[in-house]
């Protein structure tokens, strides 16, 4: 896959870190935005080229896409958008709308955003394929985190209309639904659980770079059940 860009929004989380190096792997130049003081982009050692982009602005996300566009030698032809995060509450009637619309500026915005701002890109590099990170949740939520599961929901749908929308003009958008992800985070968390039932990191990065590939060329509007044994 030389000569290829890919921008992976949440790169530096807990499943970021393994979609970067398989992309990495495969010999792909990938771009990965962070939230943090340090301005600039800069390649690091591990081969990744980092920079600073608020993914919930909208000039954030139009940066954090130029900065993946701007090598003529290696055009931009994925997205990976696992920027998110979770938060539990009470049932719904507990559940402040503020708490339950923070879970789609979490989830639902930034992919909105860069999708949006990386179209025009895909487009004009003669086509490339969006992955969507949702979760089991969105097609089967469980209780105390409405806002989390319908905000999930909402980037399922949204990477749907995606794919019907540019199916035509040969880019492709797919969504992988992941269970528990085996991470230090959750582990913290759940001391108690069975983490040999958790899908490993690593286990999702490769249907991400499958998905992201020429391999997955017949395949857009897929949502992609990535639960291990739980």
């Amino acid at each position: 896959m030389a000569g290829r860009s890919v921008l992976v929004t949440g790169g530096a989380g807990g499943l970021g870190g393994a979609v970067t190096a398989a992309f990495v792997e495969a010999g792909w130049r990938v771009v990965v935005p962070e939230r943090s003081s340090r301005p600039g982009t800069r390649p690091a050692a591990d081969g990744v080229h980092r920079l600073v982009a608020d993914l919930t602005d909208p000039e954030g996300a139009e940066r954090a896409v130029r900065a993946a566009a701007d090598d003529p030698a290696a055009p931009l032809r994925a997205v990976v958008n696992l920027a998110g995060g979770y938060a539990s509450g009470g049932l719904v009637h507990e559940t402040p709308v503020e708490e339950f619309e923070r879970m789609f500026t979490v989830n639902l915005r930034p992919t909105h955003l860069v999708t949006r701002a990386a179209l025009p890109h895909l487009l004009a590099a003669g086509g490339g394929a969006v992955v969507c990170v949702a979760a089991r949740a969105a097609v089967s939520p469980f209780a105390g985190a409405a806002g989390y599961a319908t905000a999930k929901a909402a980037v399922l749908a949204f990477a749907n209309a995606v794919a019907v929308e540019y199916r035509r003009s040969g880019v492709r958008c797919n969504t992988v639904l992941p269970s528990v992800i085996d991470t230090p985070a959750n582990r913290a968390a759940q001391p108690d659980a069975d983490h040999s039932r958790w899908v490993a990191p690593a286990e999702i990065a490769s249907v991400i770079r499958f998905l992201a590939s020429d391999e997955s060329a017949p395949t857009s509007g897929a949502a992609v059940p990535v639960y291990g044994r739980a």
